[in-house]
């Protein structure tokens, strides 16, 4: 079936091309399609946008955590029922794990889709032409459709950059003014999911500003492929029976999508607050993920209920997966970035702090120790906290990176307790939660 689909994909990050997504996604909801948005990449905080944008689940694909024909799967499957499918970019259009592999360019070949470029025209005039010139023809196997520059001065100024565009054989699509209240809008976007922290508003901002300069009915035109999807049903449950508590709210929310759907194929799924909630609910296994713990600590320490039953949980062998903020929160302690120390569930024998934040990042690799788990565990390290204090807790797993090199990153384990700062993506290792829950 043929419908619009494509890669939004700039020459560098920082040249606003989640801008332009979160843009073009709310206006193709606004003008009635249901459009399916995807990320290429680990983002977790990006497609949460995505969704929030078009009232469609985001998903990633990322052909590092997963094999080529489970991006192929994943992006068919979820784009069936459809009318549009929209994909971001990740970094540069040509920045993967190593040297072009998982970057946006090649998952852009792998689906067939076309790409549109994002171009920052601050500061460049007609000299944009042989940047255009080289990502046109660098992959003859890249279909650079279009482009749209973003931060453009004036009509005239985009006069200058179409010249470039005609003279190197790639189509212009519009531009996006220079804008104050655009420039505001963006600040609200990426510093917190608090359902207060006025993304709605700064989403509808972009698409307004957007809609008056970019082609959108020529988007449309040009990004029309056929998409032909064999793997549209969704696996079955294999056991209700299962409880598994997931914790999602402002301080825990970064979840990969995939992950959700693999642990509703080992039982159900029910969401919890370690901030709000004064009870954890009954279950079988707790699952907590990263997210912004730091900037809520104060109120996570003040929820000593929860914070002890969780305690409670994990001392008689309950099953828990935490990662990155989550192995934060089952911590003695953690520190914030104004050096106050707030107790924490007391599980993990380690304190964490944001003093003297450091990005630690990169893609992982993760065997276990236990043989009678053989597949190799795959994910994203993406933190500035650093772990302060260690007591005797054992690390069950060699870690290394995407070039195979190790890394002193640790799986934790307590009893049945496994926790890291690195978030994992199952979308092929869907076994994974049924061990845990399988060990005690």
């Amino acid at each position: 079936m043929q419908k619009p689909a494509f890669l939004l994909a700039a020459p560098s990050s920082g040249s606003g091309k989640t801008t332009l997504s979160l843009a073009l996604l709310r206006i193709l909801s606004d003008r009635g399609f249901r459009v399916q948005p995807f990320k290429c990449g680990p983002d977790y905080l990006d497609t949460w946008l995505h969704s929030l944008a078009s009232g469609c689940r985001g998903l990633n694909l990322d052909s590092f955590m997963a094999s080529e024909r489970h991006v192929q799967e994943l992006f068919l499957r979820s784009s069936c029922a459809a009318d549009a499918a929209v994909v971001e970019g990740v970094m540069g259009l040509f920045d993967g794990a190593v040297k072009a592999d998982g970057s946006s360019a090649s998952i852009a070949k792998l689906l067939g889709i076309p790409v549109v470029l994002v171009a920052d025209a601050k500061g460049v005039a007609y000299s944009i032409a042989p940047l255009l010139y080289g990502f046109r023809h660098f992959d003859p196997d890249v279909r650079l459709a279009g482009v749209i520059f973003n931060r453009v001065n004036s009509a005239s100024h985009y006069r200058f950059l179409q010249d470039a565009c005609h003279d190197v054989g790639v189509e212009p699509l519009g531009y996006v003014p220079r804008n104050d209240a655009m420039a505001v809008a963006e600040r609200y976007l990426g510093l917190t999911i608090s359902p207060d922290a006025g993304q709605e508003e700064a989403i509808g901002l972009m698409a307004g500003h957007v809609e008056k300069t970019v082609d959108i009915d020529r988007l449309l035109e040009i990004a029309m492929v056929d998409l032909d999807a064999p793997h549209c049903s969704r696996k079955p449950a294999l056991s209700l029976e299962r409880v598994i508590a997931v914790a999602r709210d402002e301080a825990f929310n970064f979840l990969y999508a995939e992950n959700l759907d693999v642990l509703e194929e080992s039982g159900k799924i029910v969401y919890f607050s370690p901030i709000h909630d004064e009870r954890l609910p009954e279950c079988d296994m707790l699952y907590l993920a990263g997210g912004y713990p730091e900037l809520y600590a104060s109120a996570l320490s003040s929820n000593s209920s929860m914070r002890h039953q969780i305690a409670e949980f994990c001392h008689h062998d309950g099953v828990v997966y935490a990662e990155c903020g989550g192995m934060m929160y089952l911590g003695s302690s953690m520190t914030d970035r104004h050096a106050d120390r707030y107790p924490m569930c007391g599980v993990l024998d380690l304190d964490t702090s944001m003093q003297e934040a450091r990005l630690h990042l990169g893609y992982r690799k993760i065997r276990l120790d236990d043989p009678s788990y053989s597949s190799e565990l795959r994910g994203h390290e993406f933190h500035y906290s650093c772990i302060t204090r260690k007591g005797d807790i054992d690390n069950i797993a060699a870690v290394t990176s995407a070039r195979d090199q190790s890394v002193d990153t640790a799986l934790y384990r307590y009893r049945h307790t496994v926790a890291s700062y690195i978030h994992q993506y199952w979308g092929e290792t869907r076994d994974f939660p049924r061990y845990l829950m399988n060990q005690c």
